[in-house]
């Protein structure tokens, strides 16, 4: 009885919290609107502008097509290391320069790499624009990529990829992706592997940088005190040197090997097992990308409304937190569930998955389902737009992947035209409970896991 009453208090308790969130998000949808400028300038670089006055204050984000997905799989980790490099002085400043002059007028700037590209960002004062800009140019166009800041830097990711060896969560996500892609960039450490790192001198990344920060290759997201003719201006003054030239970017292919079934069992001595199960995915242009959202959100991506936590947290107690995500790049992308358990429980939860792929795969899901997984989506979109930083990332993304300047006054009719019928299709055609990748990392003596799944 009493634990009839606390599920009751739970549910009346998530519903609050939902709909002020819903509230919350209704007001931000008209706040956040955003009219964004985009212009392609002489030079080819996409330029895209929103203005915004209510604070004195201006954020920049470059993100250019550099990331791992075009490094040579011999030097794994070089476009990381370009990108971490940047700041670590140029021709006209020394790392502490560059880190004195920024912090000085409470400004901040940065690099960081990804699969499919890289990003360089600036938050600065209105009024410190030209010294913002002028370091956001130096970084980019005159990196020193110093012999023993390659050395420090190496050396650094190296030690973290050593201490990382003891996270079974870290170790079940490589194994993973390397499972799902076999050779294929995506299947990679975006940080490289201490035997790739050894591969890389100072040469490659002055090529790498060389062949790939040009501005036919880039894009930049401007929000804030600005209008496109200061920006426009302030490039003209400080980018005028960066020219455009011919960028020889090829994808690489696919192995055949990809989507192969798969079960990796690691052993490690822990109490928990840590469990991925998964297979390939979908890219962010596929036109399935907002029925797999209302369906992901349904199976296992709606916290705990979902179907998956359900079962295996709410119903079995297997689990303090079980998910479900389609994590979509430029060219293809994962599925997996997560979850975490005890050691004698792993082969139970994992036929819980399986159990719940299999049912939203052959019967439709419930109208309530539909309507509250719609609600969230569309309702919880406008959070995406908070910030100046969220909104000049969120366009460098809609750019790259080519949804369209409109793509956030669409999105809510993308997940609102998407039906019960849909929900099913998708799962039946991009969810497969019987050609998978499983990795367990747990004590494989106390898991005992099953031969067959």
């Amino acid at each position: 009885m009493r634990s009839e009453k606390l599920k009751e208090l739970k549910n009346h308790i998530f519903l609050f919290v939902f709909l002020l969130l819903t509230a919350y998000c209704l007001l931000l949808t008209n706040a956040y609107a955003l009219d964004v400028k985009r212009e392609v300038l002489d030079n080819s670089l996409t330029l895209l502008t929103v203005e915004r006055h209510n604070l004195p204050i201006v954020k920049v984000v470059i993100g250019i097509k550099a990331g791992s997905i075009i490094e040579p799989e011999e030097k794994a980790g070089l476009a990381n290391l370009t990108a971490s490099l940047l700041t670590e002085g140029t021709k006209n400043r020394t790392a502490r320069q560059l880190s004195e002059e920024i912090e000085f007028v409470g400004g901040a700037v940065g690099a960081s790499a990804d699969d499919d590209y890289i990003t360089v960002s600036l938050s600065v004062l209105k009024k410190d624009l030209n010294l913002g800009f002028g370091l956001l140019s130096d970084i980019i166009l005159n990196p020193l990529f110093p012999e023993n800041e390659l050395n420090k830097k190496r050396e650094r990711i190296k030690g973290s990829l050593k201490a990382q060896e003891e996270d079974p969560e870290f170790v079940a996500s490589r194994e993973f992706k390397k499972a799902v892609f076999v050779t294929h960039p995506y299947g990679r450490l975006i940080q490289g592997t201490p035997e790739t790192l050894d591969m890389i001198n100072r040469n490659d990344i002055v090529n790498f940088h060389s062949a790939f920060y040009i501005p036919n290759n880039a894009i930049m997201s401007v929000v804030g005190d600005i209008t496109p003719e200061e920006v426009k201006n302030l490039l003209k003054q400080y980018f005028s040197e960066w020219h455009a030239k011919e960028s020889k970017i090829t994808p690489a292919h696919f192995s055949a090997e990809i989507g192969k079934k798969k079960i990796i069992p690691i052993d490690k001595d822990l109490t928990q097992a840590n469990i991925i199960l998964g297979h390939l995915g979908i890219s962010r242009d596929n036109p399935d990308y907002y029925a797999i959202s209302v369906m992901n959100y349904i199976l296992g991506g709606g916290g705990f409304e979902s179907r998956l936590m359900q079962n295996v947290r709410e119903e079995k107690g297997l689990a303090y937190d079980i998910h479900s995500f389609f994590d979509a790049n430029k060219y293809s992308g994962t599925f997996q569930v997560g979850v975490q358990t005890k050691n004698e429980t792993a082969n139970t939860a994992i036929d819980e998955i399986l159990k719940e792929i299999k049912e939203i795969s052959t019967t439709p899901v419930s109208d309530a389902e539909l309507s509250d997984a719609k609600s969230f989506l569309t309702g919880s979109f406008p959070l995406r737009l908070e910030t100046g930083a969220r909104i000049a990332n969120f366009l460098i993304a809609v750019e790259y992947y080519g949804l369209g300047m409109d793509y956030i006054d669409k999105y809510p009719s993308y997940i609102n035209s998407v039906t019960k019928e849909d929900v099913l299709r998708v799962a039946k055609k991009y969810l497969d409970p019987d050609d998978f990748i499983l990795v367990i990392v747990a004590d494989q003596i106390k898991a005992g896991l099953k031969k067959e799944y």
